[in-house]
């Protein structure tokens, strides 16, 4: 028995060893991050710098794993992974997030904004702030909102009227309020996969594509779709999407040090999005490509029905007149 037993005292600092040790265990948390943009997207950038800042404050107890490109599936795939409790965090687009909750359909509408002060003031304001925490009870929420430019149009040919889209397929995320304005300027929607646009355009399955000039030039759709035509329909936000079970598993110090890691990230991200679209600007001009001014007044006009339909709804009615108001 003499041989198994230990001496009071240490056997107390073992226990308390074990004690802490367990403690220690218990504050350790890791994070995975998926999503389905390339490793030199700003956005991807701006998730690195997240995961630097939380597993600074945290002094290595929080770190966040991101799964970049689509490892782990599209956007929409892994929403429902988020949703299912198979992942803790991802990228989502406002036109991603509508199908899961028509609160972000408000996000694509066509020409809602009226500039780029506009756009910060409402997505970065309280509104954008209430939209974000709107879906706690449908399984997640935005803690981060990031900067995408303005959407346009690209093609073969040129696109400057409503007109030149007629006959054209075109490639759309898979967004209610998206097809419903491609449709009613003319053109046929067509939802394809980020990942596999290049190929679709390549091989004809769609005509064209609209997106920001960055992503236009850094996807190589440029190699096919030399005309960019700025009609600038749309200027929807991406979102940095967490699990409300992940959240709520969260002590309140980690909370805290990831919503600051995740505010800082957004002022990051929107310095490297003016850099990468002035790059991205030159580097169109360079490789022979075309960027057209394009008169919005036209697809202004056709894209109203859209306005009208949403104001039916009291509720975005509501929103809606928030977002008016920021203008002013």
């Amino acid at each position: 028995m003499k041989l198994f037993s230990l001496p009071r005292q240490l056997l107390c600092v073992s226990v308390l060893s074990l004690c802490a040790a367990g403690v220690n265990a218990a504050e350790k948390v890791t994070l995975k991050l998926a999503h389905n943009l390339e490793r030199s997207h700003v956005v991807h950038q701006a998730f690195e710098e997240l995961a630097k800042e939380v597993q600074q404050l945290s002094d290595g107890n929080m770190r966040i794993r991101i799964y970049p490109s689509s490892q782990m599936g599209s956007a929409r795939e892994t929403l429902e992974l988020l949703q299912n409790g198979a992942l803790d965090m991802t990228k989502g687009s406002a036109s991603d997030l509508e199908s899961f909750d028509n609160t972000y359909a408000i996000y694509n509408l066509p020409y809602l904004f009226k500039d780029q002060n506009h756009f910060n003031k409402v997505v970065f304001g309280e509104t954008g702030k209430q939209i974000m925490d709107s879906t706690k009870d449908k399984g997640f929420f935005a803690i981060s909102a990031y900067v995408a430019g303005t959407r346009s149009f690209y093609a073969k040919k040129p696109i400057t009227r409503p007109e030149d889209l007629k006959g054209l397929k075109i490639r759309v995320q898979a967004s209610p309020t998206t097809l419903k304005m491609v449709e009613l300027m003319g053109g046929s929607p067509t939802p394809v996969s980020f990942g596999e646009v290049y190929t679709a355009m390549q091989q004809g399955v769609v005509d064209g594509a609209e997106n920001n000039i960055p992503s236009w030039v850094q996807t190589r759709h440029i190699e096919i779709a030399k005309v960019f035509s700025e009609d600038e329909h749309t200027s929807i936000p991406d979102f940095l999407v967490i699990s409300t079970k992940t959240w709520d598993r969260l002590t309140p110090e980690q909370q805290q040090i990831l919503m600051k890691a995740a505010d800082n990230s957004q002022a990051y991200q929107q310095k490297l999005w003016n850099k990468v679209d002035a790059e991205s600007r030159e580097q169109a001009k360079a490789m022979g490509a075309t960027i057209l001014p394009v008169d919005k007044a036209p697809f202004r006009e056709v894209v109203k029905p859209l306005f009208d339909e949403f104001a039916k709804d009291p509720k975005q009615a509501a929103l809606l007149a928030k977002f008016e108001a920021a203008a002013e």
